[in-house]
């Protein structure tokens, strides 16, 4: 299927799908504590970003990398730059992108969709939600093909430099309960 004709078909869908390189996936649903993490993180950016003319979108937004071969549905995405501030099909120029990991998908955010999204020259901040336990990876964008890496954990106070916010680890968790149920 040709970049066109997956947009295409995406837009008549039910369910939502990433493409990669002609390949269609079907996205899964999440968990309940993977919505509120995403929301609670969306819930803390959004009045320092409406601020600064900058907008966090959740996850049925697309965002578009590497030049109309991939697409892919990020739990959080955002941007500041004007044309994707207009823009109704997707996401071209995020400037941080933020994905709520499980044990099925941690592997795959850490490397090939790392790979993917290093590749989008605008993307200064790719951030790791762990669902299970209060953890939070964040790669920044370095010198050159350099990325960098920080840890975080709970009691912490993340820092995403690009938008220039700060904001306690605790607030990503609020509400959610780990281990049995």
């Amino acid at each position: 299927m040709t970049p066109e004709q997956y947009l295409e078909w995406e837009a008549k869908q039910e369910f939502r799908h990433e493409y990669i390189d002609g390949e269609i996936m079907a996205m899964t649903g999440g968990t309940i504590p993977h919505a509120k993490i995403y929301l609670n993180f969306y819930r803390a950016l959004y009045p320092h970003l409406r601020q600064r003319g900058c907008e966090p979108f959740v996850s049925d937004v697309k965002v578009q990398t590497n030049k109309n071969s991939r697409y892919f549905y990020p739990d959080l995405v955002v941007t500041c730059h004007p044309d994707d501030l207009k823009a109704k099909d997707f996401i071209q120029y995020p400037t941080v992108i933020v994905e709520v990991i499980s044990p099925s998908t941690a592997n795959y955010d850490r490397t090939k969709k790392l790979k993917y999204y290093r590749q989008i020259t605008s993307l200064q901040e790719y951030v790791l939600v762990d669902s299970e336990a209060i953890s939070v990876e964040i790669y920044r964008r370095g010198q050159g093909k350099m990325w960098l890496y920080d840890e975080y954990e709970a009691g912490d106070v993340l820092a995403l430099e690009s938008i220039e916010f700060e904001f306690a680890i605790d607030l990503i968790y609020e509400g959610i309960t780990f281990g049995e149920e």
